[in-house]
């Protein structure tokens, strides 16, 4: 991964063959917000919510990745990425949905936006969600 730090603002971009989110959780600048993602994947696997678990959807081939978003918070001081996706298929067709994992394919490229003074704080929710539980941060 190679990456530029310009305090508040973080661009990094991960190579081919690099995992996602695993590259992205080693970037070691919790929290921020993810605000903008492009490049290309494979094998990519996409969650889907239905009330109780995420329904996985795995999508083998090359495609583009058209936008991921999401942030970089803490479940008791672990890193974790919660993010969406937008893929785009051969041919034009649009995918989308969580984001559980994923291998760069050529290139991904994404900015992040540090949140001095906010901990984004992760914790399981009775629907057994990894909510987000937004608080000020005195040390941040």
């Amino acid at each position: 991964m190679l990456k530029a730090d310009a305090g508040s603002v973080v661009v990094v971009r991960c190579q081919d063959g690099e995992k996602l989110p695993e590259s992205l959780l080693r970037a070691e600048f919790v929290p921020a917000g993810v605000v903008a993602g492009i490049g290309m994947v494979r094998d990519l696997v996409l969650g889907y919510w239905d009330g109780e678990r995420y329904v996985e959807e795995k999508i083998g081939e090359p495609v583009e990745l058209l936008s991921l978003q999401g942030n970089l918070g803490d479940e008791e001081g672990k890193p974790v990425l919660h993010a969406h996706v937008v893929a785009g298929r051969k041919g034009g067709e649009a995918i989308g949905g969580h984001l559980l994992s994923a291998t760069v394919h050529n290139t991904a490229e994404v900015v992040f936006l540090r949140l001095p003074g906010v901990r984004l704080a992760r914790r399981r929710d009775v629907t057994g969600l990894l909510g987000l539980y937004p608080e000020p941060d005195p040390w941040g």
